[in-house]
């Protein structure tokens, strides 16, 4: 049994993201490995949790750039989305960058596994283009060690 297979799904979600955010197609295809629909929907809950959170930061900072640059990162990012789903990711991107985010919540109902990428896709978009990679793989990081503590009963220095 990998290591992949045991780790908790909210590992499993920060490493699609991760995966997105290095475009590296292996590592969002192994997080997501041999799961099933429940699975993936617990994915999903973590993944729009880091989604509603970025967006929060966003607006807290006033970050701001172009519905151009917010397509241009998530069309980057999902090179290693399966084939398949690249089409919604790039339409639900363009959708989002002119105001409409109903594409978005829209997708859980109609294929999970895509709501799973969909979302992750967006979160590695929007964090790159707020913390830049090496800063985003940090807040990343931050978040498995702070998760690892609270699960272990110790104080995550928060």
């Amino acid at each position: 049994m990998s290591d992949e297979v045991q780790k908790p799904l909210g590992y499993r979600a920060v490493d699609v993201v991760r995966g997105y955010a290095d475009r590296d197609a292996i590592v969002v295809q192994d997080a997501l490995a041999g799961l099933e629909a429940v699975a993936w929907m617990e994915i999903y809950a973590v993944l729009s949790g880091l989604l509603r959170s970025t967006v929060s930061i966003i607006e807290v900072t006033g970050e701001q750039w172009t519905a151009g640059q917010l397509v241009e990162h998530a069309d980057q990012v999902a090179a290693a989305a399966p084939p398949h789903y690249e089409f919604t990711i790039a339409e639900t991107a363009r959708a989002w960058a002119r105001g409409d985010q109903s594409a978005l919540s829209a997708l859980p109902g109609q294929d999970p596994l895509e709501a799973v990428h969909v979302t992750a896709v967006f979160v590695a978009a929007l964090g790159l283009a707020l913390w830049g990679r090496t800063g985003f793989l940090g807040v990343l990081t931050a978040y498995d060690d702070t998760v690892t503590a609270i699960a272990n009963g110790q104080p995550s220095g928060l």
